[in-house]
C-alpha cells in the first residue's frame, strides 16, 4: 500500500454533470449521438446503446457537456452509483455526473474505482429524506486512493478480462434471441400454413398459473435456501432470460398456507401487474407472488413457443389489462387470449431447431453469472490493495 495515495475524484480528471437537451424541440432528438440515462448505465461495462438518442443539433445545444468516448459516468441522482462507459461522442442527462479522464490514470482503472465505491453511494442514498442527489461538488470532493499507474493498467487488465467475457457473452446471446425470434416469425407468423391451424387461447398452450404472498407477519414462511419464490421485482433487476431463484425463498410452511403453486422448470413467467410484460423461463421447480400470470406449457407445445408467443404478443396483452390503481392482467383474461394452434409435427421441427439455441444461452448466463461473482469478489480487494495485483492469475 505505500505505493498508494489517497485523492478525491476531481483530482481523476474533468467532471462533467450532463444536461438534457430541449425536449420541445424535434430538431434536437432521433439522431446517431447516444443519450445516456441511469437505465443505460445497468446493461454492461461499456454503453453500446442507448434508449433515446440526439441529433448533432442537440449535440450542439448541450456542448459544454458533451463526453468523449471512454468517459466514465456515474448515476447521482435517485439511485446512486449505477456507472458504465462511454463508447463513443455521447451526451447524459443531468442525473448524471462524469468523469473524462486525464492522462495520468487508467480510464479502465477509474471505471472500476467507481464501482468499488457502490457501498459508500448506497449508503449516501439512505442517509437522504428525501431525493437521494450527490451534485458535482460533493461528488468531485469524494475521497479514493489510487496506486501509481502501471498498478492501475494490472488491476483494470485483471477485472477487464473477466467484464469482456461477460460482455461477449451476452452479445453471442442477443444474437441468439434475434435468430429465435427470426425463427419463429417464419415458422408461425409469415408461413402460408397459418390460416389452417386451429384457432384457440393461450389456455390451449399451457396451464395458467398465479401466484401468491405468504403473510409476511409470519417470518417461518421465509428463507434464504428454501422453495424459489419470484417477485416481479426479481425480474426487473434480472438482465437474464432464465432465472433460478429471486431476493427471498419460500418454506414449506409458508407454501402450505398460501395460494403459491410450485412449477416444473421450463415454465414461461409472465408478470401481469407492476409491470407488465416482464417474461423469463424457470431453470428449476418454482413458485412466484401473485403479480404473475405464468404459464406451464402443455408437453406438445413447449417452452420455446410459449415464450416466443408471449414476447411476440406482448403489446396485445398488455392492451388488455384493465385497473383503475394499476393495470393487471387477470387469470381469466390470461387465458381468453387468442392463440393460433401449430400443427404438432411443425411445433416440434421448430422446436427441434431452436431448443439448441435456448440451451446455449443458458449456459453462456451461467457462465456470466459465475464470471460475474467472481469480478465482484476480486474487486473491493484489488481496489483496497488487500490483494496484490502480481499473484492474481485468471
Amino acid at each position: 500500500m505505500s505505493k498508494w495515495r489517497k485523492i478525491t475524484i476531481g483530482d481523476l480528471g474533468k467532471i462533467v454533470t450532463g444536461k438534457t437537451p430541449s425536449t420541445k424541440n424535434e430538431n434536437f432528438w432521433n439522431g446517431d449521438i447516444p443519450f445516456v440515462t441511469p437505465s443505460d448505465l445497468q446493461k454492461s461495462k461499456h454503453v453500446f446503446f442507448t434508449e433515446r438518442t440526439v441529433s448533432q443539433e442537440g449535440l450542439t445545444a448541450v456542448r459544454g457537456q458533451v463526453l468523449s468516448s471512454g468517459a466514465i459516468c456515474v448515476s447521482c441522482i435517485g439511485n446512486l452509483g449505477y456507472t458504465a462507459m462511454t463508447t463513443q461522442v455521447s451526451v447524459s442527462n443531468q442525473q448524471i455526473n462524469s468523469i473524462i479522464p486525464s492522462n495520468d490514470f487508467d480510464k479502465n482503472f477509474i471505471y472500476y474505482l467507481m464501482k468499488s465505491l457502490w457501498d459508500e453511494f448506497k449508503n449516501l442514498e439512505r442517509q437522504s429524506t428525501t431525493l437521494s442527489i450527490l451534485n458535482k461538488t460533493l461528488f468531485s470532493k469524494m475521497e479514493v486512493i489510487v496506486p501509481e499507474v502501471n498498478t492501475q493498467k494490472q488491476i483494470a487488465k485483471v477485472l477487464s478480462s473477466l467484464d469482456d467475457k461477460i460482455e461477449l457473452n451476452t452479445q453471442i446471446n442477443h444474437n441468439l434471441e434475434e435468430q429465435i425470434r427470426v425463427l419463429f416469425e417464419d415458422f408461425f407468423i409469415n408461413s402460408q400454413h397459418c390460416a389452417n391451424w386451429k384457432q384457440g387461447t393461450i389456455a390451449d398452450l399451457g396451464n395458467v398459473v398465479g401466484g401468491s404472498t405468504p403473510s409476511k407477519a409470519k417470518p417461518e414462511y421465509y428463507t434464504s435456501n428454501g422453495i424459489a419464490w419470484i417477485t416481479p421485482k426479481d425480474l426487473s433487476g434480472n438482465k437474464s432470460k432464465f432465472i433460478s431463484k429471486g431476493e427471498s425463498d419460500i418454506t414449506p410452511a409458508g407454501l402450505r398456507n398460501s395460494s403459491a403453486v410450485i412449477m416444473p422448470r421450463g415454465t414461461v413467467l409472465f408478470s401481469s401487474r407492476a409491470p407488465i410484460g416482464y417474461i423469463a423461463i424457470a431453470k428449476n421447480e418454482i413458485t412466484t407472488n401473485q403479480g404473475f400470470k405464468s404459464v406451464v406449457p402443455h408437453l406438445h407445445i413447449g417452452t420455446a413457443f410459449v415464450y416466443c408467443f408471449l414476447k411476440h404478443n406482448l403489446p396485445k396483452i398488455e392492451s388488455m389489462a384493465s385497473g383503475s390503481t394499476f393495470k393487471e392482467v387477470s387469470g381469466s383474461v390470461m387465458k381468453a387470449i387468442p392463440a393460433v394452434i401449430p400443427a404438432k409435427e411443425v411445433l416440434m421441427n421448430f422446436s427441434t431447431i431452436t431448443q439448441p439455441l435456448f440451451d446455449q444461452q443458458e449456459l453462456l448466463e451461467s457462465e456470466n453469472q459465475r464470471l460475474t461473482r467472481l469480478r465482484d469478489a476480486l474487486l473491493p480487494k484489488l481496489m483496497s490493495g488487500e490483494i496484490d495485483v502480481s499473484e492474481v492469475e485468471i
